[in-house]
């Protein structure tokens, strides 16, 4: 595989990767694993990226057993529009931050090729084809929308991760097999014309979930107890006369095999040919930056990774981790900081118990959330080993660990231990941890800790911060109008902001990506894991969304009379002087504040302090 300018050849290619990002061959991007696992198989592959052109899907001709086509490292639609619904002009998975992905770009992609050359067989895999693989509702069409296999009409859909996948659907490919008969290999789905599968769970059909929001809310939830590599069964779910059945998923990688993967011959760098276009900004946030580990115990309702990389955790061994921060010290670029040692979740390095590796992840249990398992493995030694060990490699002069912290794991750890380090060796100034709201109701609904979590944990940050005599601030994510958050919910988080001090310069509103428990609930006003409860209330007006939005920058003269709408609404016009919005009886500006830096957490006592 070259990463010289794509030129035509006369030698076929044995598999042709097609994806929507522009070509960085760094491990951070799906494609350039994928396709670095097929060279390593021993074949000849050649890449298209962000075809705009008949041209340019006919430049390396006609592959000699197929084409593996991605998205790119995202969801298109995620990558082309604002949760409003504006184009993004800026993406920087492409040659200068422009945007050029079509919409539904793995559609787009793969009905151009079997127009092209019918009669290649057509593997789709990455995020947009994972999340997409069922009937799923779509934000942007705000409808149901037919599995991506129907869409596109690619033959497999690997979901997950890949590699597994990639080599045996590769092998088969390569030994003559014909892609319909492929269908006996896990984390993949297909087209079948006869749903003839043993002990496999029928869910409801295209055509139910289109008109019934019940039935909808209950395909998703026999979808999510079947992701499981111990006990998940086969899936069918009927489209008109055909059906897409997906096998159980595929094993995850062994650390052995993850570090393998790690350890294939990557430049680490964007393709030659977009330096006159400014190269590809999205490898300035992974350049310096290492990935440790894989999958997300944590299950927050709104995420993708239980559906994509799933919830058992694996980690990479920490030669193999060293072996990479050496590498990166050999780049002329690098200044001494490595940016991030994380992954989904920073803070995992094991599976989140023993049980799950004979028994499987519980189908009815969370590991964290509201009420974390009592078998919870929470040890941080060996990502404080790691964490030491990079740090001592000649030319380092900083580790950050930048990447999601779960503070109600670290302070489940009883030892402290990690904190400590945290605080004392691998905090860049300021700490970005998620709470995403205040009021457990709304909490649960994301599968998220109670705020008194997230306090008790910034009360000890601040403790550590003082014994280190370290001024580091915490910077707390949130998410607006998530699915049960009320008015008067958004109401309660703004005076709990006012309270804390905190002033957010950036507010995300909740947005729907296929596959997540949460899109469900927007789509439905149904739990999926709890189908008995009463439907909730969902803010889908852009009114209401405007008035959550404005509420948590309550501070800005802009959203004054927004909030003050709000408050009206619900009858808490009291909570206006809490505010500050209303002064003595009479509405008032902000005391000339709303342009002041955001007000982060402190640690208390420290007389060196600056004021902020």
């Amino acid at each position: 595989m070259s990463l010289l300018p794509i030129t035509p050849t006369d030698t076929p290619f044995d598999f042709i990767c097609v994806t929507g990002d522009a070509y960085v061959d760094h491990p951070s991007f799906g494609i350039a694993i994928i396709s670095r696992v097929l060279e390593s198989e021993g074949y000849h592959v050649g890449i298209i990226a962000q075809p705009q052109s008949e041209a340019d899907f006919t430049l390396l001709g006609a592959p000699l057993y197929g084409f593996f086509v991605t998205g790119g490292n995202i969801d298109s639609m995620v990558a082309n529009y604002t949760v409003s619904g504006k184009f993004r002009h800026y993406d920087a998975y492409s040659p200068g931050g422009k945007n050029v992905r079509p919409d539904r770009t793995v559609d787009t992609y793969c009905q151009k090729l079997k127009e092209l050359y019918p009669d290649s067989p057509i593997v789709i895999g990455g995020l947009e084809a994972s999340l997409r693989r069922f009937a799923h509702y779509d934000y942007w069409a705000n409808k149901i929308l037919p599995s991506i296999l129907i869409s596109s009409g690619a033959d497999i859909c690997v979901y997950g991760m890949g590699e597994h996948q990639t080599r045996q659907i590769s092998a088969r490919l390569a030994n003559g097999s014909s892609v319909s008969k492929i269908t006996d290999i896990r984390g993949t789905a297909f087209v079948s014309d006869t749903p003839d599968f043993s002990d496999a769970v029928q869910i409801p059909s295209f055509e139910k979930v289109k008109k019934d929001k019940y039935l909808y809310a209950k395909a998703e939830q026999l979808i999510l107890a079947e992701q499981d590599e111990v006990h998940g069964k086969t899936l069918i779910q009927p489209f008109g006369e055909r059906f897409v059945v997906q096998t159980p998923p595929s094993p995850t990688l062994t650390r052995e095999e993850f570090d393998a993967v790690y350890a294939l011959p990557y430049t680490r760098k964007y393709h030659p040919s977009y330096e006159s276009q400014g190269g590809v900004p999205a490898i300035e946030e992974v350049e310096f930056s290492l990935i440790h580990n894989r999958g997300c115990f944590g299950d927050c309702n709104f995420c993708a990774i239980t559906l994509h990389q799933g919830r058992r955790v694996v980690s990479r061994s920490i030669p193999s981790v060293e072996a990479e921060a050496k590498m990166l010290t050999a780049n002329p670029r690098f200044k001494g900081y490595i940016h991030d040692v994380g992954g989904p979740t920073a803070n995992f390095r094991y599976p989140s118990c023993k049980k799950q590796m004979t028994s499987g992840m519980c189908r009815d249990k969370k590991c964290l959330g509201t009420n974390p398992c009592k078998n919870l493995d929470t040890r941080h030694d060996e990502y404080i080993k790691l964490l030491q060990t990079l740090r001592s490699i000649p030319k380092v002069k900083k580790v950050f660990v930048r990447s999601g912290i779960r503070y109600d794991y670290l302070l489940l750890d009883k030892s402290k231990k990690f904190l400590r380090e945290l605080v004392a060796h691998h905090v860049s100034g300021q700490l970005k941890v998620a709470p995403e709201h205040v009021t457990d109701r709304v909490l649960k609904k994301m599968n998220k800790p109670s705020i008194r979590v997230y306090e008790q944990f910034k009360q000890e940050f601040e403790t550590e911060n003082r014994n280190a005599g370290k001024e580091q601030y915490l910077v707390p994510y949130l998410i607006s109008s998530h699915p049960g958050c009320t008015l008067d919910d958004a109401i309660d988080l703004a005076l709990w902001l006012k309270k804390e001090g905190i002033r957010p310069r950036q507010v995300q509103d909740f947005y729907p990506t296929p596959g997540t428990a949460s899109t469900v609930m927007y789509h439905t006003g149904l739990d999926p894991s709890n189908l008995k409860e009463k439907p909730m209330f969902v803010a889908k007006s852009p009114a209401d969304k405007a008035m959550q939005r404005a509420l948590l920058q309550w501070f800005m003269p802009e959203n004054k009379a927004l909030c003050l709408k709000a408050l009206r609404q619900c009858g808490r016009e009291n909570d206006a002087i809490k505010l500050g919005l209303i002064t003595n009886g009479k509405q008032a500006l902000h005391s000339g504040h709303a342009n002041r830096k955001p007000v982060r957490h402190k640690p208390k006592g420290n007389r060196n302090t600056k004021k902020r």
